[in-house]
């Protein structure tokens, strides 16, 4: 194949006849072409003819994606939340995964809500509040200790003398009372229970 005027962003396929390569248009290949005047457009916002080639752009607050379209730079992957979020009407809101979390000052990570402090936390008279990251839990108060019986579990009083965990001096009878103990120096001794002389 022999082309008389060259093919100059192409290759001669027959007598005079180019085959253009992308990008280049014309008799002898010689033209660029204008792809953003295609139908369709290449580009979803703004695009921008180049030598052989175009550049797709965006507007602002969009991100161009590998296939020419536009997407909201306010996607999930973009916010960076640490437990993933929700996109609502265009708004990006990251989430707690739990009601005893909070949305911190960044409005990205997950801050804990004391609920023992706050008195969020309910607990019945014989246990207290540990505040947990994201929750709480109720646990037996001092001198009391956890324990199955009659079917469901309960805070029992801790008998202090039966176990041995008091400090009653030597010379001195330890008494049990519920959550904790009393000591009483024997007859014959006088103080305070714990100490006995």
């Amino acid at each position: 194949a022999t082309c008389g005027h060259g093919c100059k962003y192409g290759e001669c396929t027959g007598p005079n006849k180019c085959k253009c390569f992308p990008g280049f248009t014309g008799k002898t290949c010689n033209q660029d072409l204008n792809e953003c005047g295609l139908k369709p457009r290449p580009c979803e916002h703004r695009c921008m003819n180049t030598h052989g080639s175009y550049k797709c752009y965006c507007l602002n607050g969009y991100m161009l994606m590998p296939d020419g379209t536009c997407a909201s730079s306010k996607t999930c992957a973009m916010v960076n939340c640490q437990y993933g979020c929700e996109e609502l009407k265009g708004q990006v809101q990251c989430l707690c995964p739990s009601g005893g979390l909070q949305l911190g000052p960044n409005g990205r990570t997950c801050i804990d809500i004391d609920e023992c402090s706050t008195g969020k936390a309910v607990c019945s008279y014989n246990r207290r509040c540990v505040n947990t990251f994201g929750s709480f839990y109720c646990k037996c108060q001092l001198g009391y200790e956890l324990k199955y019986t009659s079917g469901h579990y309960n805070c029992v009083d801790v008998n202090e003398c039966v176990t041995n965990t008091h400090r009653c001096n030597l010379h001195a009878e330890c008494l049990n009372t519920q959550g904790s103990f009393q000591c009483k120096c024997k007859q014959g001794y006088r103080g305070s229970g714990f100490d006995c002389a």
